[in-house]
Parts: C-alpha cells; structure tokens; sequence
C-alpha cells in the first residue's frame, strides 16, 4: 500500500540533480534551460510518486464526510504498526511464527484496503486498529527480542507464540466480518431489487398464470 511519503520527494529531487549536468554538460543545452527542465522533471517525479490519499473519490462526493475522517485517523495511527510487523517478520529466525506475523502484516493491509473503499465501515474494525493491532507489533517484537536473548527462554517463547497464534485468528475474524459487510449489503440489495421488479413485472408466480393464460 502506497501510505509511505517522503521517497517521492528524494525520487524527484534526486532525478532533477541528475538530470540538470546530463543535460548542461553532456548535451550542451544552457545552463538555465537545463535547470528549468531538471525542475520540470523532477516535479513531475513528485506527483508520479506521490502517496495516494485514502477516501480521495469519497471526498470530492461530501458523502459521510465526518466518518471518512475517523476512518482516515485511525487508519494514519495504526499504519506504524503494521510496518512493526512487517519489520519483525524479517528479524525472527523460527519460520513458522516469522510467517505467522508476516500473514498477520498482510490481513492488516486488506483490511486496510477495505476500509479505504468503504470507511462507513471502521466501526466493524475499530477495536481492532486500536487493539489487537498495535498489542501484535508488541508481541512480534517481543519474539524477536527473545530470541536475540542470551539466554534461552522456552517458556516465555511458548507463551508468546501462542498469543501470536490467537491474534493471527482474531486478525482472520475481523477480516472475514469486512466481507460478510459485503454479502450484507448484497443480500439487501437482492431484496430491493426483486421488490422493484415485483413491482413493475409482477411476481414469478403471477408472471407464470398469465403465461399460461395467454398459451
């Protein structure tokens, strides 16, 4: 997900200062022109890069303006720990629970995704951005410290790994709420639409007497 900012801005600054003596030296363009167009360029870089703004299209509508600001604040506040998780998947040495906390990195960012489709559904998954997800990055990176320990200790290991085991299925759980908000909202649309067709067509039993009606 494109929430990261900042590597734009060293993308574009970095192509103009390479562009500007390219351009200057090696083809022979002035000096000023070749500024000119090192600024062009790497402006252009800046925008091409730029991090996308979460609930763009949904602003420009004014739909729910509030609640797509909560959603937006829990989102930034709870986005560190999914880079934690990421992070600590990468430092811990047993593969199992280094890919248990890197699924549970990647459930986070669906959940994420989603709710960036749809933020009148953050309160589905507010416990859990304030919760669960930020006590995950703290249980990943107390498996990682452990293991770095000097000392061995098994029981605290254990104890840790089952606690990841169960966030990893709390993690599931809430993304598999997200979806069933889906099939929610397919089912009521179902139902609107067959009372609308009802309405202008007529029900399927009434369609079938008429048509044998007519045969």
């Amino acid at each position: 997900m494109a929430r990261r900012s900042g590597l734009n801005w060293l993308a574009g600054g970095a192509a103009g200062a390479i562009l500007v003596p390219v351009l200057a030296v090696g083809v022979g363009i002035p000096f000023v022109l070749a500024c000119s167009a090192g600024i062009l360029a790497g402006g252009g870089l800046v925008l091409l890069l730029a991090p996308r703004t979460p609930f763009r299209a949904l602003d420009a509508s004014g739909v729910a303006k509030g609640k797509i600001e909560f959603a937006r604040e829990l989102l930034t506040e709870a986005d560190p720990a999914v880079e934690r998780l990421e992070c600590a998947a990468k430092g811990i040495r047993t593969e199992l629970v280094a890919k248990r906390v890197h699924h549970l990195a990647s459930v986070a960012n669906g959940i994420f995704e989603a709710i960036e489709k749809d933020p009148l559904r953050i309160d589905r998954v507010r416990r859990f951005l304030t919760y669960y997800l930020p006590r995950a990055a703290e249980m990943a990176e107390a498996y990682q410290s452990l293991e770095g320990s000097p000392r061995v200790e098994a029981a605290r290991l254990t104890a840790t790994t089952e606690i990841i085991d169960r966030l990893d299925a709390a993690f599931t759980e809430y993304a598999a709420n997200l979806r069933d908000a889906d099939l929610d909202k397919l089912d009521v649309e179902l139902k609107l639409l067959k009372r609308s067709l009802d309405e202008d067509l007529g029900s399927p039993a009434a369609l079938d007497t008429a048509a044998q009606r007519r045969a």
